[in-house]
């Protein structure tokens, strides 16, 4: 029904969550060890580098709605084999999941000490779960909300420290440490921390107006949380000399101005709803290219059922939930495994940028008809520029990555080779998409 499907208010909320994650309260430190002060005007650019590193993205979200999300776009546009990878790769992230419950919980702790590690993960999960057991239009009703909650730490800590920054900010040493390389490696690093909105197409077959909705929340939710994330860079490295702050957390600058409850708000509830808020996301993200690999044969059929009630997959969101609480409930460390997506999943924007350049061939005439329409030749510069961004990420992040979590991506990366190899012959893709 067109009342439960996501309005355009609603995908802002699910890819604001996206964005925001604990890795605000990280990453900017890192970035001032890298460029000193000028690290605001580094978000700016990594801003920039990540709308321009989408627009692929969004060139092929507005041109149809692909019901399975990225799977059916790589499906689509470009072959059946790299769309089974993809889909296997997808279905190793679920165990990431695990890993920012488990993180929720470390944070649950330090407000109650005796709280049992396990039983809170669990709670969470399961909680989660439910939501989207009943509907995708609830569990972004809980986004909504809790978007609100993650706004108010942030808000304190721009209100409290925007007065505490020094004068002098852009005058030496404390500006440009790093030279001209250091500044574009913070902006590229930064980029990191401004990714994520580009997931919202995975919501596609839930979004009142996908085509006009998710290219206009991509671009929005990037520029405005780059700025939000400008702005707190700036108190970051403005409040305390460049050195004290530099590869430190937020929470180094924070404490400097916030009071103790207000600070105790934003590193606890601040970090701990930017979790939730991301973890509520993947759960949803996961959801429909699984349904639709499930319906083309890349997994069980059966998975694919919908719930005549709720009109939800109830068996894909159990096995999401399985394979993220199981480990925690047995103990398992699965932390390497589960951080051993992240050069796979920036890989994933190079490919999408790839198959883009398909719309003239395989779409020619929903892609004359597109608001984004550029010619063949903008659309190759456009695409390249991507490809070549993701590119330079995926090396930065081999420079960066642990040889564990290196070796990690290439062994899932094989597994889902061969496992799309294997059932390639069997898998029957249906062109999933609509015009609108």
């Amino acid at each position: 029904m067109s009342e439960n499907k996501l309005t355009r208010a609603d995908l802002y909320s699910m890819a604001i969550g996206q964005i925001i994650g604990v890795g605000i309260m990280t990453m900017t430190g890192i970035a001032i060890g890298f460029t000193g002060r000028s690290v605001n005007i580094a978000y700016v650019l990594a801003g920039i580098l990540t709308i321009v590193a989408a627009i692929p993205q969004i060139y092929i979200g507005g041109t149809a709605n692909f019901l399975g999300g990225q799977y059916s776009q790589i499906a689509v546009l470009g072959n059946k084999r790299l769309a089974g990878v993809f889909i296997y790769i997808q279905i190793a992230m679920a165990l990431a999941l695990s890993m920012y419950t488990l993180s929720f919980s470390e944070y649950f702790l330090s407000l109650f000490p005796g709280a049992n590690t396990k039983l809170v993960s669990f709670v969470v999960l399961t909680v989660l779960a439910l939501m989207h057991m009943v509907g995708m239009k609830q569990a972004a009703r809980l986004q909504n909300l809790m978007c609100v909650i993650l706004a108010a730490g942030i808000a304190a800590y721009i209100v409290f420290g925007i007065g505490h920054i020094q004068p002098g900010y852009t005058q030496s040493p404390g500006f440009f440490t790093g030279g001209a390389s250091g500044f574009v490696l913070a902006s590229i690093y930064l980029t990191f921390a401004a990714g994520g909105a580009t997931y919202v197409v995975n919501f596609s077959a839930e979004a009142k107006n996908p085509t006009k909705d998710i290219p206009f929340v991509i671009i929005v939710s990037t520029a405005a949380i780059v700025i939000l994330y400008a702005v707190m860079s700036t108190i970051a490295a403005g409040v305390l000399p460049v050195e004290e702050v530099a590869g430190k957390p937020l929470s180094v600058s924070a404490v400097s101005f916030m009071p103790k409850a207000v600070y105790t708000f934003f590193v606890v509830g601040g970090a701990m709803f930017a979790l939730l808020t991301t973890l509520n996301f993947n759960i949803g993200m996961l959801v429909y290219p699984l349904k639709k690999a499930s319906e083309d044969g890349w997994l069980p059929k059966g998975l694919a059922a919908t719930n005549k009630r709720f009109g939800t997959t109830h068996w894909i969101i159990a096995a999401i939930y399985l394979i993220s609480v199981l480990p925690i409930l047995a103990g398992l460390d699965l932390s390497t495994i589960a951080n051993s997506t992240v050069i796979l999943t920036t890989s994933i924007r190079g490919v999408i940028a790839f198959v883009a350049l398909a719309l003239p061939k395989k779409l020619p005439e929903l892609w004359k008809r597109s608001s984004f329409y550029v010619s063949d030749s903008k659309l190759k510069v456009i695409c390249i520029a991507a490809m070549f961004l993701a590119g330079v990420s995926v090396v930065m992040l081999f420079v960066t990555t642990s040889m564990a979590q290196i070796c990690g991506n290439c062994c899932i990366l094989g597994v889902a080779v061969v496992l799309a190899f294997l059932f390639q012959k069997k898998v029957d893709v249906k062109a999933s998409y609509t015009e609108k």
